[in-house]
């Protein structure tokens, strides 16, 4: 009857405590539910800045309510630093290409890092980095690596293939 008693309180004793633990999350359960946030946060507003300044070619969105003061594209030879210089990098993307059209395939990420699967279609009607209008249309896919701070991009790095865009364009 004892050894019943101890089994009964033991099983009761186990039960209260997994019932317990799980009405507690814990903080790493916390720490996660937070990360997604900011994540799936992060990933909206990454989204709708870059529709927007690309689509709707507002490129003063390019600005310090979204990017890091020393946003950097990761480009060669030369990474381009800094929100001005960011800006005028990308936009040479709208004067290059008067009806650029810019989709996002597909943005995931983990913590403060996001990959970006895009989608770049547009005629080359105008000066594009130094290189005249040839009138040739360009359908490109690319990826991107995403760094953020802060709820802020920081860091971006396009890998795209350039020979085949360069070859659209007739320059190749």
């Amino acid at each position: 009857m004892k050894n019943n008693n101890f089994l009964i309180g033991f099983a009761f004793l186990l039960i209260s405590l997994i019932i317990v633990s799980c009405n507690n999350p814990s903080e790493k359960h916390l720490e996660l539910e937070k990360a997604e946030m900011q994540l799936s946060e992060n990933i909206e507003m990454y989204k709708s800045v870059w529709d927007k300044v690309i689509n709707d070619r507002q490129i003063d969105l390019i600005n310090e309510a979204s990017f890091n003061t020393n946003v950097t594209a990761v480009v060669d030879p030369k990474n381009i630093v800094g929100i001005e210089n960011f800006k005028a990098y990308y936009n040479n993307y709208l004067t290059g290409f008067s009806d650029a059209e810019f989709t996002m395939v597909d943005v995931f990420g983990q913590g403060d890092k996001m990959v970006k699967h895009w989608n770049f279609k547009g005629t080359h009607d105008g000066d594009f980095f130094g290189v005249p209008a040839t009138g040739n249309k360009v359908n490109i896919t690319g990826v991107t690596l995403v760094k953020m701070k802060n709820g802020k991009i920081a860091v971006e790095q396009d890998f795209m293939d350039f020979l085949n865009f360069y070859k659209q364009l007739g320059i190749m």
